[in-house]
C-alpha cells in the first residue's frame, strides 16, 4: 500500500490520536468516567480504538479508508541533488 497519509493530516492524526488512547485507558482503568454505567464503557473502549487507529496511520502514513475513499493527502518531497547523485553513483543516503 503506498503512503497516502501527509501534511496537516498527518499532524492532526499524530496529536488527536495519543490523546484518544489515553482518554481511553484512563477511562478503562477508572481514573474517570466518560459517562455512567456500560455507556461509559463503551465510549472509553470507542476512544481507545479510534486512537490506537490514527496513531498508527499517521506513523506508518498509510490508511486504508482513504484508499478506499480516493484521498491523497501525502506529498512526497523533491529530492536534493546531492540526494540524486548519491543515489545515482550506488552511495547509500
Amino acid at each position: 500500500m503506498e503512503k497516502n497519509v501527509g501534511g496537516y493530516d498527518r499532524r492532526t492524526r499524530l496529536l488527536v490520536g495519543p490523546v484518544l488512547l489515553v482518554v481511553g485507558i484512563a477511562a478503562l482503568a477508572g481514573l474517570f468516567s466518560i459517562a455512567a454505567g456500560t455507556l461509559g464503557i463503551v465510549l472509553a473502549g470507542l476512544a481507545l480504538v479510534v486512537g490506537a487507529v490514527l496513531t498508527i496511520t499517521a506513523r506508518t502514513q498509510q490508511c486504508p479508508m482513504n484508499s478506499m475513499l480516493g484521498r491523497n493527502t501525502y506529498r512526497e518531497r523533491p529530492r536534493s541533488e546531492t540526494e540524486t547523485d548519491d543515489r545515482q553513483a550506488g552511495r547509500p543516503s
